[in-house]
């Protein structure tokens, strides 16, 4: 259920933001534990991230500044998380808490939580069914021990990867109309490029050629930043805490409704708008959140039709 609750920009103008309240009802086996923890999440666009996975870690973590150095009041940190396929921990930068370190695993483990398909990195059958659940283990599988002992083996996998790895991010369109690059010298005046940060090269070594060498614009620093209270989950995963969030890479996100059908923004689809998705920043962002909302409607239309150009 949603609570409307008032924005006031400078001007006057009143912009109403959707607060959710999250519950489950018509619970089969009785209540939910009092530590479970729940958050909703809309699904990112899956655009770019091989390029993403093939900026060099330094690059990344020359980003962090935990006491806030500079003093611009955003001090960007890294997630570390388990890699299985790295066998230790890693440079977390894909999920909307930076969650997972690489593309292969967050293919494999969609494969086995979200269907329950066994694959190389997680070999069970039955997916996330815990020990308890022993009629969900012993449920029939996809598993032919004829042709293995996996649902998707390698040879299903790799052409996955490849896939994820791949798929471009849409050109860009109205680069040179003056109201876009009103919105850019606005956005960047905002300091919003604090976080999203506009570009990074990939490496010359990274194993898909094709990306390798590149010079990228997704105007993310795939680090966690603070985002206030409002938008907490408290919801933490690895070292990200549940008032942290990775930023969000910002290529594409003009074509959300034609590629997604809908123009729901933030983790869980709580912003109608552009413009609802700036105005719930808090925490870090706040200041930048501050300056848009400073500014005059026709300021404001110009930053959202330079988003609406990435």
């Amino acid at each position: 259920s949603y609570e409307e609750v008032p924005f006031t920009l400078a001007d006057g103008t009143v912009v109403m933001l959707r607060k959710p309240s999250y519950s489950i009802d018509k619970l089969a086996y009785g209540p939910l534990h009092e530590e479970v923890m729940m958050s909703p999440r809309v699904a990112p666009q899956m655009i770019g991230l091989g390029l993403l996975e093939a900026i060099d870690e330094a690059d990344i973590l020359a980003g962090v500044d935990r006491e806030d150095i500079d003093g611009d009041g955003v001090s960007g940190r890294a997630n570390r998380v388990w890699s299985s396929l790295f066998g230790g921990p890693a440079l977390g930068r894909f999920g909307w808490k930076a969650g997972v370190a690489s593309l292969a695993e967050q293919n494999a483990g969609a494969m086995a939580g979200d269907i329950g398909v066994s694959n190389p990195l997680n070999g069970a059958p039955w997916g996330d069914c815990t020990d308890a659940q022993e009629e969900c283990r012993a449920a029939p599988h996809g598993i032919d021990e004829s042709e293995g002992a996996l649902e998707a083996p390698e040879e299903v996998m790799g052409p996955i990867l490849f896939y994820a790895r791949n798929l471009a991010v849409p050109a860009r369109r109205n680069v040179d109309d003056p109201q876009v690059l009103r919105g850019k010298e606005l956005f960047y005046g905002a300091n919003c490029i604090a976080c999203h940060t506009p570009k990074f090269a990939t490496r010359r070594d990274y194993e898909e050629e094709a990306l390798a060498g590149q010079l990228i614009w997704p105007y993310s620093d795939l680090l966690l930043h603070d985002m206030g209270e409002g938008l907490a989950d408290n919801r933490p995963e690895g070292l990200a805490s549940g008032r942290e969030w990775r930023t969000a890479p910002l290529w594409g996100i003009g074509q959300t409704e034609a590629v997604s059908g809908h123009s729901y923004f933030l983790h869980d689809g709580r912003a109608r708008s552009l413009t609802e998705a700036i105005l719930w920043h808090d925490g870090e962002a706040a200041p930048a959140r501050d300056a848009f909302a400073a500014m005059p409607l026709a300021d404001r239309d110009a930053v959202i039709a330079f988003l609406e150009s990435l």
